[in-house]
């Protein structure tokens, strides 16, 4: 049973897909939630039946280096602590090597990965008041086994997890736990958007012969920012229905 005891969890990229699943997990659960977003208002909207009490939506636009400190700040202001930290929030800028530019390249490893690094840094920071502390990285299964057109986001996808570890060593004697959980293809706006025939092809690749719901990923986002999970560190966790086995 999971008691999160008013444990305050902070995560980015919260307003739709698998953000707001995870947002909405926890709620459920019963932590206290900050949640990263560009735009408060529609996301005010969307959590406007939650028990504000428990509910923190502060600005956070990974593009903006400014805003991870800031947030970080903001939530500890609010609630008086961090407790967890879900890092989510990425993009895609798909292109063959030969025709990516250095902007798409440099844009894609600057939200995905480099937010991920100061989110972590800063909430950190927090944590080690508390002596004690759960954060998730979001990476993909793509960063495990390459992708065409998308080196940009395979490489910041597959340095999440290496950054994870290190990170892991670095805090686990102070009680802190940093873990990746690595989604499959999961029904988003950004599958979506995938052609009905590459669709069927991703899906026969698939055991399990699905696309992966976005609460798939959300129940082991719970897990890991529970006291159950306290003895797993520095790991990643595969959600995928058995289309890539570590």
């Amino acid at each position: 049973m999971i008691s999160p005891n008013g444990r305050v969890v902070m995560i980015s990229g919260a307003s739709r897909g698998i953000g707001l699943a995870v947002a909405r997990n926890l709620y459920e659960a019963g932590f206290s939630l900050s949640l990263g977003v560009r735009d408060a208002q529609a996301m005010g909207q969307k959590v406007k039946d939650w028990d504000q009490a428990r509910v923190l939506i502060g600005q956070y636009d990974a593009t903006d280096k400014e805003t991870h400190k800031s947030w970080v700040d903001e939530t500890v202001e609010h609630f008086g602590r961090i407790d967890g930290l879900v890092n989510n929030a990425g993009i895609t800028q798909d292109n063959l090597a030969i025709r990516m530019s250095l902007e798409e390249w440099q844009k894609v490893i600057d939200i995905n990965l480099t937010s991920t690094f100061l989110m972590s840094k800063f909430a950190i920071k927090k944590m080690l008041k508390n002596k004690s502390g759960k954060i998730v990285n979001i990476t993909s299964v793509v960063g495990h086994t390459g992708n065409l057109g998308q080196a940009n986001y395979t490489a910041s996808k597959a340095a999440i997890v290496a950054m994870s570890k290190s990170l892991a060593i670095e805090y686990a004697k102070k009680n802190i736990n940093i873990n990746c959980i690595s989604p499959g293809f999961i029904k988003t706006a950004m599958t979506d958007n995938i052609d009905e025939k590459f669709k069927e092809v991703i899906v026969s690749k698939i055991p399990s012969a699905r696309l992966g719901e976005p609460d798939d990923i959300a129940n082991a986002v719970l897990f890991l920012s529970s006291d159950q999970s306290d003895y797993i560190n520095g790991e990643t966790i595969h959600v995928n229905g058995g289309m890539y086995m570590a």
